[in-house]
């Protein structure tokens, strides 16, 4: 079957619902969730989402941080354009019904995170990424223009190479017709034509063993570009949130937000010592690779598998308000945060690179934008600042939608694109072969490839990878299409990518550390 659309938007999060709901006042849109609408990394963004508000905070303060946090690796004209752009952004989230929590003057209530000078960060308690992904669906369902696809996997984007035409690493008329689409319910693979397309698919925390992402988060988006020899840019900078709640075995990773240091708790070690000072002036409000590596390092040193987090000297009821779902998640696991330290550890959590975007979110394909974790703007930089993450995703859907508006009437939809050819395929004899390689990438990466990295174990990574993906092509080639192994296809391109973009960086930089070049180099490479 052949689906036309104006606009096809991959993925669900912020990024993709407000591109929807902008995009669907000048044509008709297709939404594809590889799961429901329910289901996102911006569902899972407990701190949130950060705007220059109120004096004294001003937009050089909030640009400088941003850029502190990035090591130098930033993009200023894009942090400048982001940090701008948000109280618009916030103003439109408003209008669209997000509730944020406001003080008895009716003010908006504001905390202040690791790298944040000034309380900037609003938030709806500590669920604010649900908060806004709920207001955001019943906008979204009430729009005649939007069709949503729940349960619908893109497999592939469309380009001419579909056509049978040969491209060329180095050509830049690569174009994006739509997608290849499974229909998850009847197994049956679609073919969405469209005039543009843009990926919101999300992160990439399912390559690694533990991460505070859900389970779909397999870097779909980015790998489906790089297959159709698109540019992807600074994968190697992969963020560790340093206090997730150690509970092993639980996935996704509980996330003990970073509001929480920023409201007072502090870290301490397993014999109640603190010592963030010793890492950073900053102690524990300093940026979260620093406090990642230093809680990794006192983790080694003294063969713990967890340090704790102290928020028992504030007050109990004002921590029941400001973070009642970390409460009550604690609370299960017999941990009263009010009096007891809650013990946490490292996990991945965010990714700063993707596809490269420019300005506009056009990637380096033709009528293909790209906007939120799966992209690499420039904003983050070599390390994210807290809570920027949901406000570049608006504002750069918000670019993609007025960017794509000026051309899409001289776009036509290509219809030359053939149906999924499936022919000398079968069911895999033996699923247990893509459960154990998803395994086995997840733990190449979470012990090769983690918080601090060497030249011997990145090349370790690699090698032991080059025979899953073999293994995996070979697979795929004669395998019916299934949602698992387009998936293990993903995350194998993924930690790929990692990999080969942390080996190419000679120096330590913000996400990136490795032992082998532990001084950062003066010029930015």
């Amino acid at each position: 079957m052949t689906r036309k659309f104006d606009f096809l938007v991959i993925g669900s999060g912020i990024a993709g619902i407000s591109f929807a709901l902008k995009a669907a006042q000048h044509g008709k849109v297709a939404l594809l969730c590889k799961t429901t609408l329910n289901e996102s990394n911006t569902s899972y963004a407990q701190g949130g989402i950060a705007s220059v508000m109120y004096e004294p905070d001003s937009f050089e303060k909030h640009i400088e941080d941003t850029v502190i946090a990035g090591d130098g690796h930033c993009n200023l004209e894009v942090v400048e354009k982001v940090i701008k752009e948000a109280p618009s952004q916030i103003e439109e989230l408003l209008r669209w019904g997000i509730d944020f929590d406001k003080n008895e003057q009716g003010l908006f209530d504001l905390h202040r995170e690791g790298g944040h000078s000034e309380h900037r960060i609003l938030h709806h308690k500590d669920n604010t990424g649900y908060e806004i992904q709920q207001s955001l669906i019943h906008q979204v369902k009430a729009h005649p223009e939007i069709e949503v696809f729940e349960h619908h996997f893109a497999i592939e984007i469309l380009t001419q190479h579909h056509l049978g035409e040969w491209i060329t690493h180095h050509t830049s008329g690569i174009e994006c017709y739509g997608a290849y689409v499974l229909n998850q319910r009847t197994n049956n693979i679609h073919t969405f034509l469209s005039k543009v397309t843009l990926m919101a698919t999300g992160g990439i925390g399912s390559v690694y063993s533990t991460s505070t992402n859900p389970d779909i988060a397999t870097g779909d988006g980015i790998a489906m570009v790089h297959r159709a020899r698109g540019t992807i840019k600074d994968m190697e900078f992969v963020q560790f949130h340093p206090t997730a709640l150690y509970h092993p075995g639980e996935r996704p990773t509980f996330l003990i937000t970073e509001a929480i240091r920023g409201y007072g708790a502090v870290l301490r070690t397993q014999n109640g010592k603190e010592f963030m000072q010793k890492y950073d002036e900053r102690a524990s409000l300093a940026p979260r690779d620093i406090v990642a590596r230093a809680i990794d390092n006192e983790m080694k040193t003294r063969g713990h598998d967890f340090v704790y987090l102290d928020v028992t000297k504030k007050d109990a009821e004002e921590t029941k308000i400001h973070f009642p779902n970390i409460y009550k998640k604690c609370l299960e696991y017999g941990i009263d945060i009010t009096k007891d330290y809650i013990p946490v550890s490292p996990t991945q959590h965010y990714l700063c690179g993707g596809i490269l975007v420019d300005t506009n979110a056009r990637s380096s394909i033709n009528r293909l934008y790209a906007a939120g974790e799966c992209s690499c703007s420039g904003l983050h930089g070599a390390n994210r600042l807290a809570s920027n993450s949901l406000i570049e995703g608006i504002v750069y859907a918000d670019a993609a939608v007025k960017d794509a508006i000026k051309h899409i009437a001289k776009i036509s939809i290509n219809e030359s694109i053939p149906d999924w050819n499936d022919e000398g395929t079968s069911l895999p004899e033996e699923m247990v072969l893509i459960t154990q390689s998803f395994r086995e990438v997840e733990q190449i990466m979470s012990t090769y490839v983690g918080i601090v990295r060497s030249n011997l174990r990145l090349k370790r990574a690699i090698n032991r990878l080059e025979i899953l993906y073999r293994e995996t092509e070979h697979l795929f080639e004669k395998s019916v299409v299934s949602r698992e192994i387009c998936e293990l296809r993903n995350v194998i391109s993924i930690a790929y990518l990692i990999i080969k973009q942390a080996l190419a960086r000679k120096e330590s930089r913000g996400l990136h550390y490795t032992v082998d070049y532990p001084e950062r180099m003066k010029n930015e490479i």
